[in-house]
């Protein structure tokens, strides 16, 4: 009998992470850009948006990141 298959190795997890970062995040600045360029010409408005849209691409990439390394929750 064959051995059970275990799925995607390590690093192929991580490369097909990476592609899927790196295109994730190149949409994520062009749809921010260009919302980007609809805003109000108040600095603090503009502020406001660019800070958050610099922090908030993150939130999205964590289980990516999560999955890519392999990490298990703890029973």
């Amino acid at each position: 009998m064959d051995a059970p298959r275990k799925g995607l190795s390590l690093p192929v997890r991580r490369a097909i992470a990476c592609a899927g970062i790196l295109v994730f995040v190149i949409v994520y600045i062009m749809v921010a850009s260009d919302i980007g360029r609809h805003l109000p010409g108040n600095p603090l408005i503009q502020l406001l948006f660019y800070a958050l849209a610099g922090t908030l691409w993150g939130v999205p990439v964590i289980p990516l990141i999560s999955w890519s390394e392999a990490y298990r929750r703890r029973k």
